[in-house]
């Protein structure tokens, strides 16, 4: 059951196969979102079209399509906050007849690709960031790095938050909704305070020591879901990944730098994946459950703990809140435990933002209609919307908010706003990056290897080869 929840978090869901990447390229000084007390140009980039004195002088339609359905907004921090800024936008702008598209998230990725493969895509979009480069490469989406360096809001962006809608130099798209983690450590600190843990341990040879005191309990020790794929990737694989090979392979290859996936640091995080999955700590049927079945088991009690994204924890505490106050009060956040061998990085999870309000290239031609789109471009991801997440969810968006007062705001909430934007250290998402074709491949063969059907060292030469096929 989905109950709307002011204080309960959420971002937009990001994967491969099924929901969008989400990503940023971070640096040790640089956070995607703001912490409680705070919250390039080229000659060929387009210039900013410019309203008239009395508001926007195009009449007429505009087209935009999106995936914050009302169903999903229930709870959802990103999704109310984006249908809220196009409401008020709405009637901001009476002569302009705004016709929406909004689509379920698996629906949208489907038909946005099927319209930009006929050159056909909306007005205004979400662009997901692994398609950022064909797109521009096709001239299918603006050129907007003029357009964002002219935004009133240009000096509270947080810049890190582009590199996924950025090649060659230029920026395709402001990134929109609300940033956060796509691999968290969902656990029930009472039940782990019982097999002998204060907090959720910080390597793999602990919780496999744990595992026999839940085996015992005749409970799962973790709970996770790849039936859809995209899981064991956007959720697991890309944090594991960086803890092996860490961030400067990872640019690497999103830059085409000289990294590949059949590099041994790759080939060994795969290998610790597949053994780690193998050894039973997590429910027998994760290779065909997806993460929304596999948060049952732990909103149920079947399983002491869950990984997923921050959507996850968005729905678990909705559903927990008022069915099961006792968990929901005991639920804790942790990242990833840490591998034996891993060496490159160690506390890091993925994080970032995985859409960006996008600008139908043909509006180049069109000046009153493209400024009605950067109009609108701008309200839903600038310092409206940004506040209104702030201050109603404990979310931060592309622009910074300061003062967020998270007093008002329940334990649970304080623990995950300080889980993902205090104390994160980020890495990149994989699938935000490179392009759709590559990560179909490894997703694909990721549950094969899970499965016990495939070698890790095939599986990076799969997905090297599609690399080098289609990137």
């Amino acid at each position: 059951m989905k109950k709307k929840l002011l204080s309960v978090l959420l971002t937009v869901a990001v994967t491969a196969s099924l929901l969008g990447g989400c990503g940023s390229k971070k640096d040790d000084t640089t956070t995607t979102t703001p912490t409680p007390t705070e919250a390039a140009a080229t000659d060929e980039a387009t210039a900013t079209p410019t309203a008239d004195a009395t508001g926007l002088a195009y009449k007429g339609d505009l087209s935009l399509m999106h995936f914050s359905t009302s169903e999903e907004s229930q709870g959802n921090g990103g999704s109310d906050g984006f249908r809220t800024m196009i409401s008020e936008w709405e009637k901001a702008n009476p002569d302009v007849k705004l016709n929406q598209n909004v689509l379920a998230n698996a629906d949208y990725k489907t038909q946005i690709a099927t319209l930009a493969a006929a050159n056909n895509l909306p007005d205004v979009f979400l662009l997901q960031g692994m398609n950022t480069k064909q797109w521009a490469k096709d001239g299918l989406i603006l050129d907007m790095t003029q357009i964002i360096k002219d935004s009133p809001d240009y000096a509270q962006y947080n810049q890190n938050a582009f590199y996924p809608f950025t090649t060659d130099g230029k920026e395709y798209g402001l990134p929109a909704l609300t940033g956060g983690t796509c691999t968290v450590v969902v656990y029930d600190a009472a039940k782990w305070k019982e097999a002998g843990y204060d907090t959720f341990p910080a390597t793999w040879d602990e919780v496999l020591k744990a595992k026999d005191y839940f085996s015992k309990q005749k409970i799962d020790t973790i709970a996770f879901g790849n039936g859809g794929q995209w899981q064991a990737n956007s959720t697991f694989l890309d944090t594991i990944g960086d803890r092996f090979t860490g961030a400067d392979w990872t640019h690497s290859l999103i830059e085409k730098k000289g990294a590949k996936f059949t590099d041994k640091a790759f080939v060994d995080a795969l290998k610790f994946t597949k053994d780690i999955f193998a050894s039973g700590i997590f429910n027998a049927d994760f290779n065909a459950v997806t993460n929304e079945d596999a948060r049952e088991y732990y909103i149920n009690g079947s399983a002491a703990a869950y990984i997923g994204g921050n959507w996850d924890v968005s729905y678990i505490g909705a559903t927990l809140k008022d069915s099961n106050p006792d968990l929901y009060g005991n639920t804790k956040f942790a990242v990833l435990p840490q591998p034996a061998g891993a060496t490159a990085s160690e506390g890091t999870n993925s994080t970032g933002m995985g859409y960006a309000v996008a600008i139908n290239a043909k509006l180049a031609d069109q000046p009153d209609k493209l400024a009605a789109a950067v109009n609108l471009a701008y309200k839903l991801t600038g310092a409206d919307f940004s506040n209104y997440v702030a201050s109603n969810y404990a979310l931060g968006g592309l622009t910074k908010v300061e003062n967020v007062d998270l007093s008002k705001f329940d334990q649970f909430t304080q623990d995950f706003y300080k889980y993902s934007y205090v104390d994160s250290k980020p890495c990149e998402i994989y699938d935000s990056f490179i392009t759709g074709a590559v990560w179909s491949t490894l997703n694909a063969d990721l549950q094969t290897m899970l499965n016990g059907q495939m070698s890790p060292e095939d599986v990076a030469k799969n997905a090297q080869k599609s690399y080098d096929d289609n990137y």
